[in-house]
């Protein structure tokens, strides 16, 4: 009895649990309308859900600008990127270089360090001790030169792409807009942020680093 009133409150206070809703799975997309009322006599508004090319062909897997993307690798050769939360869309265009040839040196800002010391410079390690053993310091090459001595032949390069670079100051992001300038065959991608979408700009415009062909001012 107490079973049956239950699942008569049920279906009188939620109606929506009690009744299959079924047709509303085979809506199709641009039929689909929001109703929201405020007041008593307020007018009612409505929004309309409309389809894009993407939803027919898969925009997360088909990206137009691949080609911009690119060619502001080559040009720019170090970008500062800005993908969504929700992570993964950055793959692509990761992807895109790799199909050109490049190899890939994936670092994290971090504890990264000084990166002009890390990348290009001998620089010393202290490994944890645990409180028992003797603080210690090892000596690692630089990664940038170590990374290119092992390159194949056929490599079109090396991309230095770096996670959270967002933590890092603007010295550190003015010196990786010219470590393409002092290795010639190196490209760097920072992450420098979050956004709605996947973007990019050249780096030295975050690093406040004048454009090509601009004069600094002695002013």
């Amino acid at each position: 009895m107490a079973a049956a009133t239950a699942c008569s409150l049920q279906g009188a206070i939620f109606p929506s649990l009690s009744h299959s809703h079924s047709h509303k799975q085979h809506l199709p997309l641009h039929s689909i309308r929001k109703t929201t009322t405020i007041g008593n006599n307020a007018p009612t508004r409505q929004t309309k859900c409309s389809v894009s090319l993407g939803d027919f062909i898969g925009g997360d897997l088909v990206k137009f600008d691949l080609g911009k993307w690119s060619s502001d690798v080559e040009e720019h050769k170090a970008l500062a990127i800005y993908s969504p939360h929700e992570g993964g869309y950055e793959g692509r265009y990761l992807n895109n270089l790799r199909y050109q040839g490049y190899h890939f040196l994936d670092l994290s800002a971090r504890g990264l360090g000084d990166p002009e010391t890390t990348l290009t410079k001998f620089h010393p390690v202290c490994p944890a001790h645990v409180g028992k053993q003797p603080i210690a310091r090892w000596y690692f090459p630089p990664e940038v030169d170590y990374r290119l001595s092992l390159l194949p032949p056929n490599a079109k390069g090396l991309v230095v792409w770096i996670i959270e670079a967002k933590v890092l100051s603007k010295a550190e992001l003015q010196f990786l807009t010219i470590l393409p300038t002092l290795r010639p065959r190196v490209r760097v991608i920072a992450e420098c942020g979050n956004w709605r979408k996947f973007m990019w700009t050249p780096l030295k415009e975050i690093a406040g680093l004048p454009a090509t062909g601009e004069q600094v001012s002695n002013q």
